[in-house]
């Protein structure tokens, strides 16, 4: 496998460790201590990875998925969507802005690539240079 394939496996699994641990954030007092134990586990199986420091940047993408399923829940918000049926007819509140959601699960899915590609463009140097005399 290439280095740069191997890289971008790498970050897609650091996003998803990512998303892991915010929806567990999001949902700690419903299924979020079940989804907690599978973002550890992926954090375990990727930190021992070789050369997976430079891929990190795939969780700070990752938040961006609650984000949107977030913004997807409240599509018809903010304020009160009612729908009618021939059983007669049920009202929600939508509490939070999608386009606000939206936006901010996009600005922060795109600084993730951002980032990896600026770390997998600096030079490694495996020497400091020494003062001279």
């Amino acid at each position: 496998m290439t280095s740069n394939r191997r890289a971008w496996l790498l970050f897609t699994g650091w996003l998803l460790t990512g998303a892991c641990y915010l929806l567990a954030l999001l949902t700690m007092l419903s299924i979020g201590i079940f989804i907690l134990p599978i973002a550890v586990a992926g954090t375990v199986a990727l930190a021992t990875r070789r050369d997976t420091r430079q891929s990190l940047p795939g969780l700070l993408s990752g938040a961006s998925l609650p984000l949107f399923l977030l913004a997807y829940l409240n599509r018809h918000g903010p304020g009160t969507y009612c729908t009618t049926s021939a059983g007669g007819s049920s009202c929600t509140d939508g509490l939070l802005n999608p386009w606000l959601l939206l936006a901010v699960g996009l600005l922060v899915l795109s600084a993730g690539p951002a980032l990896f590609l600026r770390i997998r463009r600096q030079p490694v140097n495996s020497a400091t240079p020494s003062p001279s005399e």
